[in-house]
């Protein structure tokens, strides 16, 4: 039960929510470093995106069970009834509302909102109609930063933290090639479009190359802006420099090692 669970969840990505929420809350210069406010960003917006992960899972299980990337999950395989994951849905929706809710914060609560609505009830049903989907899904990946600058008590609109939300919006697009292109048979078996920006052989085209170069921009103008920690700064350019070469690399696994860097090492500066 406990694995059906995970893979319910999709436990890491939903992990991964929480973490770059909590570096959104200790961005926020008068945050207050206290285990109570980061635990309940954490844990809320975990909570939200295992939320969003099951109620996907319920819209989807027809096409899940086509796939054989996802047809282990927990309702293709028979561990769960759609019933029964919409329930345990519903459960992390509501602890996450009622974390990121707590101290009458209402903001971060309609701001999680948000991001599920937008990814239950335009991006899932909009990307078995078009490929371009992938533009429209990454805002709701770009959001838990903005409800961790919220939670600690920061303007939504403030630059420094549109910088962090718009440079996970371009990691996040690529992200979603690679996955599509390993996974292409998948894909056409189960009737999804696919953008496909002409990876023949993981061979990167023209336009991989140029998101993977504003990608790498993007990340450097987070220190140039005082996102990042000015000491670290000359450590941390390099770094962006050398995964942004990997992530232009012919080799999947290279490249996958270089795209997946981004966000952990981004997420990494911010505590530091």
């Amino acid at each position: 039960m406990i694995k059906s669970l995970f893979r319910l969840f999709r436990w890491r990505l939903s992990l991964l929510n929480g973490v770059v929420a909590l570096g959104g809350f200790c961005l926020f210069p008068a945050a207050e470093v206290a285990l109570a406010p980061m635990a309940a960003v954490l844990f809320g917006v975990t909570l939200l995106a295992a939320a969003g992960s099951a109620f996907n899972q319920v819209q989807e299980w027809g096409i899940d069970r086509l796939m054989d990337r996802t047809r282990d999950r927990p309702i293709p395989c028979g561990d769960l009834t759609p019933t029964g994951a919409s329930v345990i849905g519903g459960v992390c929706l509501l602890g996450g509302l009622l974390a990121l809710g707590l101290g009458g914060r209402l903001l971060p609560m309609l701001l999680g909102i948000v991001a599920l609505a937008w990814y239950l009830g335009v991006y899932t049903p909009l990307k078995r109609r078009t490929p371009l989907a992938l533009a429209a899904g990454g805002f709701c990946g770009a959001l838990p930063p903005v409800i961790g600058w919220v939670y600690a008590g920061g303007d939504p609109m403030d630059y420094r933290v549109m910088l962090l939300a718009g440079f996970l919006y371009l990691w996040q697009i690529p992200h979603f090639w690679l996955l599509q292109h390993r996974h292409a048979e998948d894909y056409r078996r189960a009737g999804l479009p696919i953008f496909n920006p002409r990876l023949n052989e993981i061979s990167p085209s023209g336009l991989w190359q140029l998101w993977i170069i504003a990608l790498v921009a993007g990340a450097l103008l987070l220190p140039i802006f005082g996102i990042i920690n000015v000491s670290i700064a000359p450590w941390y350019a390099a770094v962006m420099l050398l995964l942004g070469l990997l992530a232009l690399s012919r080799r999947e696994r290279v490249l996958f090692a270089g795209l997946y860097g981004f966000p952990l090492l981004v997420t990494l500066a911010l505590f530091l």
